[in-house]
């Protein structure tokens, strides 16, 4: 049964306003410990990165994530119809930004991912994907249980998430493309989209592999070919893999021990800040450390499933999903492409690796889903 044929609150009349105690009794305080455990996992991993010095990245972490923190329990007290009627201009402003890219921005690594905004660097993708969340429950929000499932009414939502795919996809970013296309297919799926659309989706998407090969750039295919055989170039396009893969079977069960990764501190390991955080975490802290900090983004993911259902509001609850969604796509693709599960695409592990706007944009989304449970027994409006 999908979430657009749940049914709504017993009664029709409008709940009472809660106080603000209240509002701050409902705050889920263990999902915020959680969040701080993880965000504290990333100070300790960065610390080591540095070898053994808090500049230039847990220093920076650290006060980031006080501040995103703030804001998360600031966004947790508004209420969802907030949200509701910012949704449109969120996700407008997100494709405005994501166009602003493609014209002035600051490229770096080999691409043109950050907007340069006086003493920030901003990068618009990050905030793109938690703009196609909102949108896409706000729409499905707005819609009878039997148009949800219609195929008219699917165009709309894949268009929004289309859009922002290609524009990601220019920059060139495939890792947030993936991202953004796999949770809005996600938010699809559960608000009752048809089996039978993904299924030509995903005929249609094979049938498109060879034009899509030929638009990829030079690197992005060495990614690919990389991915199917490691072996095939281990001093160029295949280094960083097989270093990952080095690092992390040399931590065995238990690790070498808090700032004793040799891979990372001797350079070996690229990126060991960023994408490949999670290598320099589990080199030292071994199987066991991994299996705990992937234990507590599980907890992430179940308490987000379960603010998902206990919201009386659709929009809540399609919220509440497309955000859990985000969460474990992001920590799956990571952990998967630092292990050689998946191609090399450059997508962070979330509240852990180095980064001011995925940083920020995690914590308002996280803000986002508590903040259904603060709310859980709202009546919203239809809004089209």
């Amino acid at each position: 049964m999908s979430l657009a044929s749940m049914g709504s609150p017993a009664s029709l009349d409008a709940p009472a306003p809660i106080g603000f105690a209240e509002k701050i009794w409902r705050i889920n305080w263990g999902l915020v410990l959680v969040l701080t455990a993880i965000a504290g996992v990333g100070v300790l991993a960065l610390y080591s990165a540095a070898g053994g010095r808090f500049e230039p990245w847990a220093a920076r972490h650290a006060v980031r994530y006080g501040s995103a923190l703030a804001l998360m329990l600031v966004v947790a007290l508004v209420h969802p119809k907030v949200w509701l009627t910012l949704a449109w201009p969120i996700y407008i402003v997100s494709v405005l930004m994501l166009v602003a890219v493609d014209v002035i921005g600051k490229i770096g690594m080999g691409a043109q991912r950050w907007l340069v905004i006086g003493p920030l660097q901003i990068q618009p993708s990050e905030i793109a994907k938690v703009a196609v969340i909102l949108m896409i429950a706000r729409y499905y929000h707005g819609l009878r249980r039997e148009q949800a499932g219609q195929f008219l009414y699917t165009l709309p939502p894949l268009a929004m998430i289309l859009v922002v795919v290609g524009l990601v996809m220019v920059q060139p970013d495939l890792g947030t493309a993936m991202m953004v296309l796999m949770g809005g297919a996600a938010l699809l799926f559960v608000a009752g989209v048809r089996i039978w659309m993904f299924l030509a989706a995903g005929v249609s998407a094979v049938a498109c592999l060879p034009i899509a090969w030929s638009l990829m750039h030079e690197y992005q295919k060495k990614r690919v070919l990389t991915f199917l055989d490691p072996d095939r170039d281990p001093l160029g396009a295949g280094y960083h893999i097989t270093q990952s893969k080095i690092a992390i079977g040399s931590g065995g069960m238990f690790g070498k021990g808090f700032l004793k990764g040799t891979q990372s501190s001797l350079n070996f390991l690229p990126e060991k800040q960023t994408d490949f955080i999670f290598t320099t975490f589990v080199e030292e802290w071994g199987m066991a450390g991994a299996l705990v900090l992937l234990g507590l983004f599980a907890l992430v993911v179940v308490w987000g499933f379960s603010i998902a259902l206990r919201s009386q509001h659709h929009f809540g609850r399609l919220l509440a999903l497309g955000v859990t969604a985000m969460l474990f796509f992001y920590m799956f693709i990571n952990t998967a492409m630092v292990m050689g599960m998946l191609p090399v695409v450059g997508v962070p592990l979330p509240l852990v690796s180095n980064g001011g706007t995925a940083l920020v944009s995690v914590m308002f989304a996280c803000g986002l889903l508590i903040g259904v449970n603060v709310y859980r027994d709202a009546q919203l409006p239809r809004t089209r």
